[in-house]
């Protein structure tokens, strides 16, 4: 019999391992997804819009503490990728027709909700069950013959309800 080799590995005191880091980190379930509408503002003007709610499915897996990817579906019909970086969770998708004009033409929309863990005093807490930051829509420039996009920005809130 020839000799082997026995390598063990062991993870230091207080450095998460992998499995720590996705199931944390990671969001995986079904979430009830709000954009606050009578918040909402465009050029730092508040404007009175209506409040989306909407239920997303999320799957995603962590690579390390700072890089997550996955995807989310919306029972609004749409589905798109989701990343983490830097301490913050993003997906972005595009809205058909978003921007009707007075001529009867439509421009899409590009949405983008940017959101992080929050707990009690506002602060950041990994695992928390809510999740809260913007959803931005923004037009093309130029569309309906108007020079600057329209931009519409109103807080956010992610809560999981179910597995």
């Amino acid at each position: 019999m020839g000799a082997g080799v026995v390598v063990a590995v062991a993870a230091a005191p207080g450095i998460p391992t992998a499995a720590a880091i996705d199931g944390d980190l990671a969001l995986n379930g079904v979430y009830a997804a709000l954009s606050i509408g009578n918040w909402a503002k465009t050029n730092e003007v508040y404007i009175d819009q209506l409040p989306v709610r909407s239920t997303w499915t999320i799957e995603s897996t962590c690579s390390d503490p700072q890089t997550c990817a996955g995807q989310v579906t919306s029972d609004l019909g749409w589905s798109a990728p989701l990343r983490y970086e830097s301490g913050m969770w993003s997906v972005s998708h595009e809205v058909p027709n978003w921007l009707p004009c007075p001529d009867g033409t439509a421009y899409p929309g590009q949405q983008l909700y940017r959101f992080g863990t929050t707990a009690p005093g506002g602060r950041s807490q990994v695992g928390s069950s809510v999740l809260a930051g913007e959803d931005v829509t923004s037009g093309p420039s130029g569309a309906c013959g108007v020079g600057g996009p329209l931009v519409i920005r109103m807080p956010f809130r992610l809560e999981r309800i179910g597995g």
